[in-house]
């Protein structure tokens, strides 16, 4: 599973709101798929030069991921390295290209779960969402973020709290 950061939580989010206020998403399109949109936030990399430099080597994401070495000097590789220095893992890719992540889908009420479709834009939104809770979750515990809370009834102190929200 992904290495949690601030930086990571943030391109996720990032991508998120893209993806809700219209940005392109094309399944087929290597830089305008679920993986493709995530690039976009961590590379920089417009979604032409990710498609540019995908198409300059045979296969979809999982194909490319297959095919990776960080050290070939394709241009491809550049991208999956960048995403992979940012925290993600080769398989946290292949599974965002399919929603399929045993990690995400535990935490998607089995009903939605079995409903996800890879190549529909809201079920990637859905599942990066709950992905992001789930980064956040482990950032917090990772730098042990703790933050006093004072309600109407009692004092709490040392709960956790979602301070990225």
């Amino acid at each position: 599973m992904a290495r949690p950061s601030l930086k990571l939580i943030q391109a996720f989010r990032r991508t998120i709101e893209k993806l809700k206020n219209g940005a392109p998403y094309q399944w087929g399109h290597m830089g305008a798929c679920n993986c493709g949109n995530l690039a976009q936030e961590i590379t920089q990399f417009t979604k032409a030069e990710i498609h540019q430099y995908a198409m300059q080597r045979h296969g979809d994401w999982n194909e490319q991921l297959i095919d990776y070495c960080p050290s070939s000097g394709v241009p491809m590789d550049l991208v999956i390295d960048k995403l992979v220095q940012a925290g993600l893992t080769i398989d946290d890719l292949a599974h965002l290209e399919k929603l399929s992540s045993p990690i995400v889908l535990k935490e998607i009420p089995i009903e939605r779960r079995h409903k996800l479709v890879k190549n529909n834009k809201e079920d990637v939104v859905y599942y990066l969402e709950v992905w992001t809770k789930i980064l956040e979750n482990q950032w917090l515990e990772q730098e042990n973020i703790s933050l006093e809370i004072k309600d109407n009834y009692s004092d709490k102190k040392n709960n956790k709290v979602r301070v990225l929200a």
